[in-house]
Formats: C-alpha cells, structure tokens, sequence
C-alpha cells in the first residue's frame, strides 16, 4: 500500500465518523458489513473508539451464502427470518445506536437465480425488519451507507482491468467523490452540505405544487402536497445530531403526493436491485401508481419488485441532482444505487420519508395517509436523469418556471 492511499484511507474512515455518522461521546455504534471488509471495519472501529464511542458491535455478512440459500433451500425456508436479529436491532435503535451500512453489492450475484425465490427472501426480510426500518426512515437514529470495493463488483464496473486493478481504481473514485482524497476534506463537505441546504431552500421558497419531467422516453408529471418540504441529505435525529445518511451525496430530495403522479419515465442506468441488475426499463404512472412496465434485462425481477406489496408500485421520493457533478463527472456506472443515484436525478419506489414531511416525525400514521404519503415495506432508488432531461416546476397560481435544463440548475 502506498502511503497516498494509507492517508485517503484513514481519511475516509475519519469522514465515515465525524461527518457521516456524526458519532457522539458514549454511543454506541453498529457496522454491517462484508466480511471482505473486516480489515478496514478495524480501522473504523478505532476511529470510533477514539471518537468516544462506549462500544462499537458487528454484524458481518457474506454474499454468496445468501446465493448458496436461494440455491439450495426449499421455498418455505426462504420466508423464515431470525425475529430474534428484528428485535435486537429495534433494541439498539431504542438506546440510540448510530447505523453504518457498508455496501460492496456483487451485481451479477443471482444471474440465473430464480426470481421468483429472490422475491420471497426479500420480501420476509423486509417484513421483519419494517419496524427498525421507520427508525432508519423517519431519521430517528443516525445511520449512514458507505462503500467498499470488492473483486466482484470492481470487475462489472472496469471489466478491461484485473482484479487488483480494478479494485484500487474503484478505491480512487470512492475517495474522489467522498472527497477524501484530499488533505481539508470535513472543511469540504461542511462548504457542500452548505451548497446542497442552498438548493433545498431554493425549491422551499419557489413552492412548486408539481414537477414536469420531460426526456428521451420521459413525459412525467408528479404533484405535491403543501405540507411536504425539500431537504439535503443532511438529517437531524431525535436527539438533535445532524448526520449524513449518503457518502457520497449530491442530492436534494422530498416525497411525491401518493395518487399525483402521471405519465412514463425511463431508466437512465442500470438498477442494481439485490443481486439482480435491471436495464433499460420504463414505467408509466396513473393516478400515482404503474400501471405499464417494461424492462430489457431483469424483467421478472422488477415484476416482482413491483409486486412486493400495495406501495410498493407507487413513489415514495423525488430526487434531484445535477448531471454535472463530482460523480456524474466521472462517466463511470458503478452499478451500485449508492454512486449512481448521486449522478442522476431519480425516484424511488416504495416507502416515503417523514422526513420530508412539515412536522412529520410527530405526525400519526392517519395523519401522514390523508396527505399524499406512501407506506410500503420497500424504498427503491432508480435512476432517471440525464443531459437531456428537462424538469419544470409549476406554482399554484399556473405559473411554469425551469427549474433544469440539459441536465443541470436552472436558478430562477
């Protein structure tokens, strides 16, 4: 290793804890994670420790068991999910524990996997863990997702590479777009986290009471409710701790009225979803929920995405991000929802966030219905920006203002 690397590295893991997951003296913290990745959660956990933390847990996980199961298990087995690890994580979640995620997404783990069983074994995972879920959705606990490269996902990403340089290149783009491959990178992301807040406000003082889409394969209108507002992926948890949910981010986001979307919208890049990559695939809306799809590879699984349960077929969240930004810039599909989301304007199917509701976080489960929101099991990102994507926004009194052009802000 070469000590550029070491010092991005060590850089990284600083962000991970002080801005990312803003880790607060004596709490306690909880890393999923590869178990490829055991060498730098090392290097986290110190960084934890050192930043005060009163005890750091793990719970690793290996990708190709989960292969080896939906090979080898029976149906019924695929629906069992260790309640015991449900309530654990709902126990931390009550004490306060701080989440961090790292994702190393094998993209072409289930080729030739039934769907149909990657569909149930989603689906009871999800079902367990939808109440630790509100938690991670309602900003109620600090929690953050982050990457780590492995060989299996390096190589979808930079297949002309060997494995080893594949992975080091993936490295140097993680630390690009983090930031952290420079000396000021917490000065760097407080100036970012500044500029993303700017963009929220901006669309918050505008008040658009609908959002016209219009691209290659996309004519799209989605409506708002008065009492939704746009955020940065800044949150702020029950206890009053900002944190950073997403590294890297570029995003500004808020939720879709429930029944106030119509009309189609096309995928801009591959939806790696569980294991299963879907591409080149379009929805078309009516009355907030689809009603037509259509997808070149990975049909069946987005079927069965769709299907998951009542919301799942309709939009949880409304993104927005320029096409001309660090990731973006890069002109690389990292196959993996956490980079390519942050190139890409994008919806999410599924659940929707309090979050981006006006005092939603107090707000009962009735209250949060009567005004557009959806409830689902699942919230699923895809992308759909581009350079040739237009959004419009439209104010209650009609008038029509761009608010992209090309791909890129418009500021009115």
């Amino acid at each position: 290793m070469n000590p550029s690397f070491e010092q991005n590295l060590e850089r990284y893991a600083d962000l991970i804890i002080k801005v990312g997951l803003n880790l607060q003296k004596n709490q306690e913290l909880l890393i999923s994670a590869p178990i490829t990745a055991y060498k730098f959660v090392r290097l986290v956990t110190e960084k934890a420790y050192e930043e005060g933390a009163l005890n750091v847990l793990t719970d690793f996980y290996d990708e190709e068991l989960k292969r080896i199961r939906l090979e080898k298990s029976p149906e019924e087995g695929l629906k069992a999910f260790p309640h015991w690890k449900a309530k654990g994580y709902i126990e931390m979640a009550e004490n306060n524990v701080a989440l961090l995620n790292l994702v190393a997404p094998n993209p072409a783990l289930l080729k030739d996997i039934d769907p149909k069983k990657a569909s149930i074994l989603n689906k009871a995972s999800a079902e367990a863990m939808q109440d630790f879920s509100a938690y991670i959705g309602g900003g109620k606990i600090s929690w953050l997702i982050a990457a780590f490269p492995t060989g299996e996902w390096a190589r979808t990403v930079f297949p002309e590479l060997s494995q080893d340089e594949a992975i080091d290149k993936l490295w140097e783009n993680i630390f690009y777009t983090t930031r952290t491959d420079k000396e000021n990178t917490v000065s760097l992301w407080e100036s970012h986290i500044s500029e993303l807040n700017k963009n929220a406000n901006h669309l918050n003082e505008r008040n658009y009471k609908k959002l016209h889409y219009k691209g290659p394969g996309t004519d799209l209108t989605i409506e708002f409710h008065p009492q939704t507002k746009w955020i940065s992926a800044q949150f702020v948890n029950d206890q009053g701790t900002p944190f950073v949910p997403n590294l890297p981010t570029e995003e500004v986001f808020t939720i879709p009225e429930k029944y106030g979307v119509n009309g189609t919208v096309s995928s801009t890049k591959p939806l790696n979803y569980s294991g299963t990559l879907i591409k080149d695939f379009s929805l078309t809306f009516k009355n907030g929920k689809v009603v037509e799809f259509s997808a070149e590879e990975g049909y069946e699984t987005l079927k069965n995405l769709l299907e998951t349960d009542e919301g799942s077929s309709y939009l949880g969240e409304v993104a927005l991000v320029p096409h001309h930004s660090p990731i973006s810039n890069t002109n690389i599909i990292f196959n993996n929802t956490l980079f390519d989301e942050n190139a890409s304007c994008h919806i999410a199917l599924g659940r929707a966030l309090p979050v981006c509701v006006k005092d939603g976080k107090t707000m009962t489960t009735e209250q949060l219905r009567e005004i557009g929101f959806n409830e689902s099991m699942i919230h699923v990102d895809f992308m759909i920006g581009s350079d040739q994507l237009d959004i419009d926004g439209e104010k209650e009194d009609g008038t029509i203002e761009p608010i992209f052009k090309s791909g890129d802000w418009v500021k009115n």
